[in-house]
This record gives C-alpha cells, structure tokens and sequence, in this order.
C-alpha cells in the first residue's frame, strides 16, 4: 500500500490481519519491544522446572515407598522416603505459587512496557495512522492485542521452556534407572510436546486469523452500541447494529470451532502418549525385572514417574495456540507502529518564498486534502488564518470539511499542495510546535471520566476555576453549569455519557478555547442544539476570536449553520470537490446561487420552530 505522500508498503493491512500468515520475525519484533529481562525470564523457567520437578520427584518417591511398604521392611528404613514425599509435596504447591508470581510478574512489565511504547508512538507518529481506524479496532489493537503479545510469554514461551529442561532431567534420571525405558519416554515425550502441539498449531492458524479479525469487528460493534444507544433507538437502528455484535461473535465461535479438530486430535496424542510410555517401561521392565537387572521397587518407579513428567507436555498444545495467537496481534499492532513511524517523503511542495507573513500565520495555496489511498475529497482550497481573522467553511455532507480542517492541523498530509505554519510546511514541524501554533477541535475527540474542571485543564494545565467558567459560559453553558451537583467538581460519566451531545459538542469547544494556540480550528460546533443556540454559539466564535486570555486568536469553523456566518471575514463555499465560492457573507448573498437557495431552505425550516 503506497500513497502520493510516500507511505510504505505495510505488510499487514491497518485494517486487519490479511489473508496471509504474518511475515517471518513478526513475534520476535513485538516481543523485542516487551523488554523482558533475561534474567528474570531465565529465573520464571528455573521456578517453573522446579515446581514441576517436585511433581515428578514426588511420583517417584510415592512409587518407591508403596512398593518398598509392600515388603515390609522396618519402619526406620521409609522415614526418609516418608519425609520426601512431604517436602515434595508441599514443594510443588509452594513453587507453583511462586511461579505464577515471575511468570505473570515478568508478563505484565512486559506488556506495560509495550502498551506505553505503543502510545508515545502513536502520539509521536503519523496521525492518519490511527484516524482511518474504527474506534474498536484502535481499542482491541492497544487493548487485547497487547495483552496476547504479552501472553504468549507465560502462556507459550515459559510453558515450552519448562517442558524441555523437565523432560531432559526426567529422561536423564530414568536413564540411571533403566536406559530402555528412558528411551521409551524421550520418544513419547516428543510425540506430545512436538507432534501434538504442530497438529494444534495447523489448526490454529487459520482460526486465529479470522478470529482476530472477528474480535476486532465484534469490539468496534459493540463500541458503536454502547457510546450511541440512544439516537440508534431513536433512530431505529439499534436492532441492525445488535445483529452486527452479534454476527460478529457468531464468526469467533465459528472460527473457533474450526480448528477444534485438530486441538482435539492433539490432546488425544498426548494421553496417548503417556500410556505408551508406561507400557514401554512396563514392557521392558518386567523381562529385566525377571533377568535381575531391575529391582521390584525400581519397577514401580519407572512405571509411575512418566505420569508426572507429562504434566508439561500437556500445556504445549495450548502453548502452540497461543503462540499462533500472539504472532497475530503482532502483525497487528506492528502494522499500526509501522504506519505511524513511516517517513514523511517531501512531495516537492515547499513553501513559496516570502510566505511567511508574520507570527502565527497558517497559509494553505492550492491544497488537496483526502485519506491515503483514496481519491482527493477536495482540491484548490487556498486559505490565510492570522490571530483576529475568522473564516467559515460550508458545503454540504461529506464534501471534506472534517478532512480539510484535519490537514490544516497538520493531522493528516496534503495529497497536493502546501500548508505552512510561519513559513514552515507542517509536515516539518514536531508535534510541540503544531501544537503551539494550532489547535483543532472535532466532534469525536474524547471526554474523560473525571470532573468537569479536569476535563478543562486537558488543554492546559493552569486553567483556573474562573477562566473555566468564563469559556463555559461563552459556549452557552452557563445555566448547565448552575445547575450541576457540584458545579465544575461535578463528575462526567465516561466519553461524557452523562450529558447530551450538544452539551458534549460545547464542553469541547470550551476546552479548546483555554488551550494556548492562537490559531483555532472548530468542526461543527453547533451539531445536536436547536437554531437559535446553534447561531448564537457560531457568532460567539466569529464575532469574538480572542483566546482564553483576551489575545487576538484566528478561527475556522466548519459549520452547517449559515444565518450567523455576517460575522465571518471570509467564508468559503465549498460544491463538487473545490472551493465553489468566497468572499463574505454578504457577496455570496449577491453573488452565489447555491449559497443563496441553502440560506433560504434554512430560514424556511427555522420558522416553524421559531412559531413553536
């Protein structure tokens, strides 16, 4: 996949898994970036080994004092076997325990490291890595697929390392015993913690697949459920989208059920197994048992110990699986930090000489702004934005506002043309330095489960409760902020579920007016409240472009309001694909049909609701 701003080719598409397995390496990068010590991953297989170990000592041990028992020897001579069986037993739960503790403990440093890796990436990288992503999808990948990376550590890696180092030590001590039966158990132990878990992962692999594509559409359906339950009931949508959840959970369990075949066939290797290796100690023991080469003590142990020393072999089907797993949510994840690290390739578009004008300057001379991979939304927008000039952008539903108003902040590359900051192309400047020159505010940006005043203070640190009311009160929030428990100590429910959208709509734009940026870019700021605060809120904004502390500050709204739009320096009249038409609102009155017929269809349907 290539774009005209030089994306490279990732192998595994940001939007799913692909249709092939993931590319050779991809677990070895993701687990390369959960910086787990050697020392403490070497330290969880030793504690492992041993717990299990305790579990094979002590079949060992309770084999030798049963069968010794049965001989009746004074009771002195089963003290120490009898004390053995004690300390092994206690042993295995007691290292068990600890187990778990450096497993999980080196597992979960591991995936907060990669989580926090993750974010300052993402924060770091190219914004149209994440904005092209549907809010689930984003969410599993940062969410799930972290956490399977991050098992695959105490699930598969551990598991497999414990097994090899106890059947080693389990195989060589049977050796001392009788080497027959020692070689009989090295090649039962193969056959479950080698065939078995191959004929597992055969399964797994195409199930894993579609199921990580599957969890992913079931999360971002769900998702969709639960922030918008309300207008799909309105609406009558919500039946659709509760198919959709459930349609998507139907494709895991199928995706499941696939390679339960194969798990199954797998599971039944290994039970297998370990009664072939009890019949070959059995087979072979009796004859050196009759032959003299063999104790009748030492019989029952070589018969009874291959139990115990399966009990590793047994986790390696699941081992396998989650291995398949974990390479999945690798690609994934790694598909998203590749999108986001990938370089910004110049397109020749530099900034024209002498375009720097003065301080705080946005400039925009033929630009064409649209998604990677897409065709162009727009073309031909040029625009000026300094500290005290307003300009709207209008035009009808999906012409490239939001896309527009996202390139402007630097969020999203221009497929043509050129935006500047001061002089500079955006493209060049880091993340601080757009930030400190621009600030956008849009329609799905998150609101936090935390107090009104905090929410505030996202934008800048220091707001003071004074300044927040102040710029609560010019978004039209005033008399509901009277009216909460606790005025701006009042908690909000997660993403603001709590309130309605209009008030959301506003809480956001009073967070962007305390931010520090003298430029502004707002979209859709009166989406969800009736016409007349809908006017009033977009003439605020247009008739008043001072920030938080009384400086001049430049703004552009995309809006769908038009009455209120006299007070705009410039507004552009956005029709098929290009910048229809500009000037003020006045000209486009005089001179501009389309412009015209649009503000009177929105007179026409204010009225009855100016009656009512």
């Amino acid at each position: 996949m290539s774009t005209d701003q030089g994306l490279p080719a990732i192998p595994v598409p940001v939007d799913g898994v692909g249709a092939d397995r993931p590319p050779r390496g991809t677990l070895r990068r993701a687990l390369r970036l959960l910086e787990v010590p050697r020392g403490r991953a070497l330290l969880a297989v030793l504690v492992g080994t041993l717990a299990l170990g305790c579990a094979v000592a002590l079949a060992a041990v309770s084999a030798w004092l049963i069968a010794r028992a049965s001989q009746m020897p004074p009771v002195l001579l089963l003290s120490v076997a009898t004390v053995a069986v004690r300390t092994f037993g206690i042993g295995r739960g007691v290292l068990r325990y600890c187990d778990r503790l450096v497993s999980h403990d080196v597992a979960l440093r591991g995936m907060t490291t990669l989580r926090t890796t993750l974010y300052d990436r993402l924060a770091a990288g190219r914004a149209d890595a994440t904005l092209g992503l549907r809010r689930g999808d984003l969410l599993a990948r940062v969410g799930a697929d972290v956490d399977a990376v991050g098992d695959v550590v105490v699930r598969g890696l551990l598991p497999a390392g414990v097994a090899l180092t106890l059947g080693v030590g389990t195989v060589t001590a049977m050796a001392f015993f009788w080497p027959p039966a020692a070689l009989a158990l090295a090649l039962c132990l193969l056959l479950a913690g080698v065939v078995a878990p191959a004929l597992t992962v055969r399964g797994a692999r195409a199930t894993e697949r579609r199921a990580a594509q599957a969890r992913a559409d079931s999360s971002a359906a769900a998702l969709s459920v639960l922030d918008d339950a309300g207008p799909l009931l309105v609406s009558g949508r919500l039946d659709r989208r509760l198919r959709a959840v459930r349609e998507a959970d139907a494709r895991v369990a199928a995706a499941v059920d696939t390679g339960a075949r194969p798990t199954a066939l797998a599971a039944g290797i290994g039970t297998a197994a370990t009664v072939l290796a009890a019949v070959a100690a059995l087979v072979t023991g009796v004859p050196a048992l009759r032959a003299g080469l063999l104790a009748p003590v030492e019989l029952a142990v070589i018969v009874l110990t291959p139990l115990a020393a399966f009990e590793a072999t047994a986790l390696l089907p699941a081992a396998a699986v989650q291995v398949q797993r974990s390479r999945v949510a690798a690609a994934r994840i790694l598909a998203l930090l590749d999108a986001a690290d990938a370089p910004v390739v110049d397109t020749g578009d530099a900034a024209p000489a002498g375009t720097g004008g003065g301080p705080h300057v946005l400039r925009a001379r033929d630009l064409a702004v649209g998604w990677p991979s897409r065709s162009p939304a727009l073309t031909g927008v040029d625009l000026d934005l300094r500290p005290g000039r307003t300009v709207a952008v209008v035009g009808p539903s999906g012409i490239g506002k939001t896309t527009l108003l996202l390139t402007l902040a630097g969020l999203l590359d221009p497929r043509r043309g050129s935006v500047t900051l001061d002089g500079t192309p955006l493209r060049m400047l880091d993340d601080a330095d757009r930030a400190a020159g621009v600030v956008v505010t849009t329609e799905d940006a998150h609101v936090f489960g935390t107090t009104v005043l905090e929410n505030l203070r996202v934008a800048r640190g220091d707001v003071t409760p004074d300044q927040a009311q102040e710029a609560l009160r010019r978004v039209g929030l005033g008399t509901w902020l009277a009216g909460l428990p606790d005025g701006l100590d009042t908690l909000l429910g997660p993403d603001a579920r709590t309130v309605s959208g209009g008030e959301r709509r506003r809480l956001l734009l009073a967070r962007a007016l305390l931010a520090p940026a003298p430029l502004l870019l707002v979209d859709e700021p009166a989406e969800h409240l009736d016409p007349a605060t809908a006017d009033a809120l977009v003439h605020e904004l247009l008739d008043r472009p001072t920030g938080w502390d009384g400086s001049p500050r430049g703004v552009v709204v995309v809006t769908h309001r038009l009455a209120p739009l006299a007070a705009a320096d410039e507004v552009l009249w956005l029709a098929d694909g290009t910048v229809a038409a500009r000037g003020t609102h006045q000209q486009l009155l005089e001179g501009t049909p389309g412009y015209r017929e649009a503000v009177d269809r929105e007179r026409v349907a204010a009225e009855p609701q100016e009656r009512a």
